[in-house]
């Protein structure tokens, strides 16, 4: 049985989340549909393209995903079905699959030419991902849905870390549903830098500090701040049984400094 995954910012109180299954369903009786993320922020393409880099992997090889997001076709923003590290990936070309594809670059990249048949231009997930993702789940080529396209452009729209002999300055790019504060900076880098030295995690207003890597959360009491390296091996700053986005006050983009000795 075929898996298509659905990444939109469509959310649930609306019908346009049921529409775009709906419309899958009447292509394609067989097939299975995962919910990775239905509430991503409107228009963030960097929310999603996290999420989906996450978790895709996970999924069998085969999978196809459809990514709803900022998907309004235009001059500049076309719409693009990708083959990558044996998934297929659906969506448009507004940034998100340079955000997506930092690590892996794709081996097939197709313009989607499907017809449409309705005068609706703006509800591209229902129109042409979903018909796209149906023909693929069926067994079809990319060939006959798009046209090839031989030079992939990366934008740099990312936000890395920068890193200097005794410091990597990073910020939080995603604050999950615990109040994580999910960050840029990666463990190979922290482990590269540090070697036998100590250091210190600053935050918030530069009173706030870590000086040590937990390797769970229930390391510190409960309401105690940690810094632990989660599944991505990526930095997060968390609190135990508590949330700290809230009581600590992070937000997007804050910076976060690891500063070595």
């Amino acid at each position: 049985m075929a898996i298509i995954t659905l990444t939109t910012d469509l959310g649930h109180n609306d019908s346009y989340l049921a529409s775009v299954k709906g419309a899958i369903y009447t292509q394609l009786d067989d097939v299975k549909i995962v919910d990775i993320s239905n509430s991503i922020e409107p228009f963030n393409i960097q929310e999603a393209a996290f999420i989906l880099r996450n978790c895709y992997k996970d999924f069998p090889l085969g999978t196809i995903h459809i990514i709803s997001i900022d998907d309004e076709l235009t001059l500049n923003k076309e719409h693009l079905v990708i083959e990558s590290d044996g998934h297929f990936f659906i969506g448009s070309d507004n940034g998100l699959f340079s955000l997506l594809f930092k690590e892996v670059l794709p081996q097939k990249i197709f313009r989607l030419n499907i017809s449409l048949t309705t005068n609706c231009m703006t509800f591209s997930a229902k129109n042409i991902f979903a018909p796209a993702a149906c023909h693929l789940a069926r067994g079809g080529t990319m060939e006959i849905i798009g046209m090839p396209i031989n030079n992939f452009v990366t934008n740099k729209m990312d936000l890395t870390a920068v890193i200097e002999a005794d410091m990597i300055r990073g910020s939080v790019i995603y604050i999950d549903s615990y109040g994580n504060a999910i960050t840029n900076i990666k463990r190979k880098e922290f482990e590269h830098l540090k070697r036998d030295r100590s250091f210190r995690i600053i935050f918030g207003r530069e009173d706030e500090m870590i000086t040590e890597i937990s390797e769970k959360y229930s390391d510190v009491p409960s309401a105690e701040k940690l810094a632990i390296f989660g599944e991505n091996n990526q930095l997060q700053i968390a609190m135990n049984r508590g949330f700290a986005n809230k009581l600590l006050g992070f937000k997007i983009y804050e910076i976060i400094r690891v500063e070595f000795k």
